[in-house]
């Protein structure tokens, strides 16, 4: 057997753990929390999150150029996996201050599968994406369309990481309603980083009167974005 088709045989057999992330999420999170297969688990999900959200990211950025699709389909799972890393720390060190009995591979597990379901929801969505792709020009609407679809997914995936983190410490008996409020509050400051890192990083669609660039300047913020984009699509005003 070439060095081909073992490789493909080896993206199969983890594309065989996302299937069961998908299929059979409470053996999934079981296997997690009885440390069953962990780092077999992160590998798939890390290599097949990058591959969908990088699929997703060359969609999305084929409205402007070939050269922005490349770009964003490297930034978006960039995105992904670095406010997972700023965030994972926080969760981590609050869980074990309230004994938690999950180790920091455990805790990355289970966040990261919240990030491998986001990413299949997501590619989900470019059907959708492709067909207002090709039968709009409005650029606000499409970027609308889109952070609306990414919160969609996002949503489904922090479920997964809720229904994953609570059944992983079902055994530890103390601390359980702090802890519940560290994943909560955990989730918000997940949404916020990532937010602003979606921000630092843009562009990722690039607007079509515009020159192709890889990062933009700071100012302004994702939420006065969003608002300003509304407003055109609503006939208020037309953003600059």
């Amino acid at each position: 057997m070439n060095s081909r088709s073992m490789s493909l045989s080896a993206l199969r057999d983890l594309l065989g753990e996302i299937e069961v992330l998908l299929r059979n999420r409470f053996r999934f999170f079981t296997e997690i929390r009885d440390g069953v297969g962990v780092a077999r688990k992160i590998a798939a999900m890390l290599v097949w999150s990058a591959i969908f959200l990088g699929v997703v990211g060359v969609i999305i950025g084929s409205k402007h150029s070939v050269w922005q699709a490349l770009a964003s389909g490297v930034k978006l799972p960039l995105l992904f996996l670095l406010t997972l890393v700023v965030c994972l720390p926080t969760l981590h060190f609050f869980n074990a201050i309230f004994e938690s009995s999950l180790n920091l591979s455990q805790n990355f597990a289970v966040s990261l599968a919240a990030v491998t379901v986001t990413a299949i929801v997501l590619l989900a969505f470019m059907p959708v994406v492709l067909f207002f792709m090709i039968t709009t020009s409005q650029y606000q609407f499409f970027k609308l369309l889109n952070v609306g679809i990414f919160g969609i997914a996002g949503v489904v995936g922090l479920l997964y990481l809720l229904q994953g983190m609570w059944l992983l410490t079902a055994r530890d008996r103390r601390g359980v309603s702090a802890r519940r409020w560290v994943v909560r509050l955990w989730l918000l400051l997940y949404a916020f980083v990532g937010s602003q890192l979606a921000w630092t990083l843009r562009p990722f669609f690039g607007a079509p009167e515009t020159p192709f660039e890889l990062f933009r300047g700071l100012g302004g913020n994702f939420y006065a974005n969003v608002l300003s984009s509304l407003g055109e699509v609503l006939g208020f005003f037309v953003v600059r």
